[in-house]
């Protein structure tokens, strides 16, 4: 296979070439052509590229081997929608297309912000959940405590059902049956709340989740529908319980083998003072029951409902509520929590593009470095603060929610690069590396070049919004070397980018 560092070494006349492709440059209008690295493979493998968008086939088939230039015709992109950076890890740019132009990013973001977490906070840093009384407090005969329990909210993205019920179980072993009242505190944020509607009026679903210090399993319901086989019918479960939300509908039951995941219909909409769920389609009994996450409420609301059926299940009581407030700065420690490591952290975040984790990351950042209450502002200067330290060109740059689920986002091809060649000549580049989706194994990528040369060499970000596709990372050469990779098309045909994409990546993993 013939590479564009290969081309240029075949050239007879290299001198004489590169003042016939200035002139061309001059001639098309082209200001900006690849920085010139002092190696000719370099700048015109970079000439070459802006030529491969500007003239077409006649130019792209000299420009690329054959498989990057079928995939960019077919891809029919224009030069302009497009930023693109190819460069070996220790070596040259290969291709360097408008690297300066600030583009969105969609979920490529959340590279930024997990890498910038954990060069800032670094890998061992964990969260923290406090449940305390107010100083002097004691606990009676009947196990009541006297004044409210408060829960001091750390901020942790992953904060699980089981973490929260093994918590409370917790405090009744240390003699708590009855309280007053829940005080949460999640003065570690400020209000950071979002409209889950806001972005693409799907508030139901998952990915859409607003960030909250003190958020349970992502501040989701569990819809478990289990298959009663003698009544042929199909039994929705809601967990936990939530006062005020109501399921109606019916999923049909079929007989048929089993064809895969359950094609099913599951909506959630305020009705009043309620919320509907509703459940429609067809389920086959022979898979078995199966689960769907929606929001159904607010993360307060949602908080509230949910401690309220954990601590009924542990045998206690509560008298008035659950409300919001801020724990004096003399309580006591009565049982606390501490969330898995931030690098494991980053892995879910990554590789299964978390958004309400990302944002919960980002806010952390914000606390730790820009100050409490954290904001998104705060968390975005705390980011471009790291990254400036370590020497990254963020011009042009905003971070807005550090998620990517945004439409005011704004990153460039450039500057990711240089970020992720600080990150890969970190001490902490194996725990950021193994943050990313490998290449046709796991994640986001799971689906996506499963063919055996390309299958596992690659890890990798992806970027998914209706206008913007975007795909990041580092790829192994079946030559030993490394490159860095970073893709950026906005437009109405920013979908098309995939397919040239996935042949950049099987190439650069055959080099």
């Amino acid at each position: 296979m013939m590479t564009l560092s290969a081309f240029s070494e075949h050239s007879s006349a290299p001198r004489r070439r590169a003042g016939l492709f200035r002139r061309l440059a001059q001639h098309a209008g082209l200001k900006s052509l690849a920085r010139v690295s002092g190696r000719p493979a370099s700048a015109l493998a970079g000439f070459l590229f802006v030529c491969l968008a500007s003239y077409g086939a006649a130019a792209s088939a000299q420009a690329l081997p054959p498989e990057l230039d079928q995939a960019w015709r077919a891809a029919r992109l224009q030069q302009g929608d497009v930023s693109l950076v190819v460069q070996e890890i220790g070596g040259p740019r290969l291709v360097e297309l408008n690297p300066a132009t600030p583009r969105n990013p969609a979920s490529v973001m959340k590279m930024v912000t997990t890498w910038a977490a954990l060069s800032g906070l670094g890998p061992e840093y964990r969260w923290r959940t406090e449940l305390l009384a107010e100083r002097g407090a004691r606990i009676d005969g009947q196990g009541s405590l006297r004044g409210p329990l408060y829960i001091k909210a750390g901020g942790d993205p992953h904060l699980t059902q089981e973490e929260l019920w093994f918590l409370l179980r917790e405090l009744r072993l240390r003699g708590v049956k009855n309280l007053s009242e829940v005080v949460v505190d999640r003065s570690v944020f400020g209000q950071v709340g979002i409209d889950p509607n806001a972005f693409d009026d799907a508030g139901d679903r998952p990915y859409n989740a607003s960030p909250d210090a003190m958020m349970v399993g992502l501040g989701a319901a569990r819809l478990l529908f289990v298959p009663d086989t003698v009544g042929r019918k199909w039994i929705p479960v809601l967990d936990p319980p939530l006062p005020g939300v109501r399921i109606q509908g019916e999923v049909k039951y079929s007989d048929a083998v089993c064809p895969g995941s359950p094609a099913v219909s599951v909506q959630a909409r305020q009705a009043g003072a309620e919320t509907l769920v509703d459940v429609a389609g067809t389920a086959a009994g022979s898979c078995g029951e199966f689960t769907v996450y929606r929001l159904v409420q607010s993360q307060p609301a949602y908080f509230s409902a949910l401690f309220r059926q954990l601590w009924r299940d542990l045998g206690g009581t509560l008298a008035r509520g659950v409300r919001e407030g801020r724990a004096p700065g003399n309580a006591q420690v009565l049982a606390w929590t501490e969330s898995e490591t931030l690098a494991d952290t980053i892995r879910q975040i990554n590789k299964q593009s978390n958004n309400v984790m990302a944002r919960t990351l980002l806010l952390t950042l914000g606390a730790e470095k820009a100050g409490r209450p954290a904001t998104p502002a705060g968390g975005g200067q705390a980011v471009l603060a790291v990254l400036a330290e370590q020497g990254v060109d963020t011009r042009g740059w905003q971070i807005d929610n550090g998620s990517g689920l945004s439409r005011n986002g704004r990153l460039t091809a450039g500057g990711l690069a240089g970020m992720l060649e600080a990150a890969w000549r970190s001490p902490l580049m194996p725990e950021y590396v193994s943050s990313l989706a490998i290449s046709g194994v796991d994640g986001t990528m799971r689906r996506r070049l499963r063919q055996d040369e390309v299958r596992g060499m690659a890890h990798l970000k992806t970027g998914t919004l209706r206008d913007a596709r975007a795909l990041a990372g580092y790829v192994l050469g079946a030559s030993g070397k490394r490159y860095i990779v970073v893709s950026l098309a906005n437009g109405e045909r920013a979908t098309a980018i995939r397919s040239f994409d996935d042949a950049l990546i099987s190439w650069l993993a055959a080099r």
